[in-house]
C-alpha cells in the first residue's frame, strides 16, 4: 500500500468516528449500559466477519492467538466503549472528544511503566501542555456539575491507551481479534450491570436501531479502515491524523443540533490539540531524520 493511501484511510477513519457524538444525540434513552449492549450487538457481527476474513476462516484461532495481550486489550476497550457513551451524554460533545485526545499521552505513560519504553523529552513537554489544556476544560465543568462526564471521558481515553499498550506488549499486528474480544466483553459486562441494577437491557426500537447502526458502521468500519491505513504510517503520524475526529465532532453537533460549547472548552481544547500536534510533528520529524541517516 502507498503512503498516500494510508494517509487517506486514516483520515477517513477519523471522519467516520467524528460522527459518533451526533449519532448518540439521536438516542433518547440515557441508559449508558443498555446503549452499550445494543452498540456491541451491532458491532459484533461486523467484527466477526472481518476477523473471519483476515484469519482465513478461523476467527476462534485468531482470537486464541492474540493471547493475554488480546484479552487485556479487550478489557481496555470495555472502559473505552462505556466511558465514551456516558461522557457524550453527560457533557458536551466538544468537551468529551477533546478529553478523548488525551489517549496518546496515557499510552506514553503506560508504555513507560509497563513496557519500559522511553518517553521522548518532546512528549513529556506535550504531556504537560495537555494537562494544562485539560485543566482549563474541566475547571468550568466542575462548577457546572459535569465532573462525572469529564471522568468518563478520561476513563475512555485511558481504556483506549491500555488497548494500544496491550497490542504493543505482544507486538500484535492485527488488532481485529482484540477488538472483537472487547466488543464481546463489553456486551457481557453491560448485561451483568443491568442484571445487578435490576434494569432491562431493552431499548425502544428506534434507540436500539440507532445504537446498532453506531456499532456496525461507525465503530467497526472506522476501526477496520484505521487498521488498514496503520500498516504504512509511523505511530506519530497516526496520532496526528486521527485527531481529525476531535476537531470535527463538535462541528457536526453545532451545525446539525446547534450544540455550542463553553469558551473554556475551546480554549482548553485548542491547548490540548496543540499538544497532540506538537507531539505528532516532533515524532514524525525524528523518524524522517532517522531515515535520512540510515544507509
Amino acid at each position: 500500500m502507498r503512503y498516500a493511501t494510508g494517509v487517506w484511510l486514516v483520515v477517513t477513519a477519523g471522519l467516520i468516528w467524528s460522527t459518533q457524538g451526533l449519532i448518540i444525540r439521536q438516542i433518547a434513552s440515557t441508559d449508558t449500559w443498555a446503549i452499550l449492549i445494543w452498540r456491541c450487538a451491532g458491532s459484533i457481527p461486523v467484527l466477526l466477519a472481518l476477523v473471519t476474513w483476515t484469519s482465513g476462516g478461523h476467527p476462534l484461532r485468531a482470537m486464541k492467538a492474540s493471547g493475554i495481550a488480546g484479552v487485556a486489550g479487550g478489557i481496555g476497550l470495555v472502559f473505552a466503549f462505556s466511558g465514551s457513551i456516558y461522557a457524550m451524554q453527560a457533557t458536551t460533545i466538544a468537551n468529551a472528544v477533546f478529553l478523548f485526545s488525551a489517549a496518546p499521552f496515557f499510552a506514553a505513560l503506560l508504555g513507560l511503566f509497563i513496557l519500559r519504553e522511553p518517553v521522548r523529552p518532546a512528549t513529556w513537554a506535550a504531556i504537560v501542555l495537555a494537562l494544562i489544556g485539560m485543566y482549563v476544560m474541566v475547571r468550568q465543568g466542575l462548577a457546572l456539575g459535569e465532573l462525572d462526564g469529564n471522568i468518563a471521558a478520561l476513563t475512555s481515553a485511558f481504556g483506549f491507551a491500555a488497548f494500544t499498550v496491550a497490542l504493543r506488549w505482544r507486538r500484535l499486528t492485527d488488532m481485529m481479534p482484540s477488538v472483537l474480544l472487547g466488543a464481546g466483553f463489553a456486551l457481557t459486562f453491560g448485561l451483568a450491570v443491568q442484571v445487578l441494577r435490576g434494569a432491562s437491557p431493552l431499548l425502544p426500537p428506534m434507540d436500539a436501531g440507532v445504537a446498532m447502526l453506531l456499532g456496525a458502521l461507525v465503530v467497526s468500519v472506522g476501526l477496520a479502515i484505521y487498521t488498514l491505513g496503520s500498516g504504512v504510517l509511523p505511530a506519530a503520524e497516526l496520532t496526528l491524523l486521527s485527531q481529525i475526529e476531535v476537531l470535527l465532532a463538535p462541528v457536526w453537533v453545532f451545525l446539525f443540533l446547534d450544540e455550542a460549547a463553553t469558551p473554556a472548552t475551546f480554549i482548553g481544547g485548542a491547548i490540548l490539540t496543540a499538544a497532540v500536534v506538537f507531539n505528532g510533528l516532533s515524532g514524525a520529524g525524528r523518524l524522517r531524520a532517522a531515515a535520512g541517516r540510515s544507509p
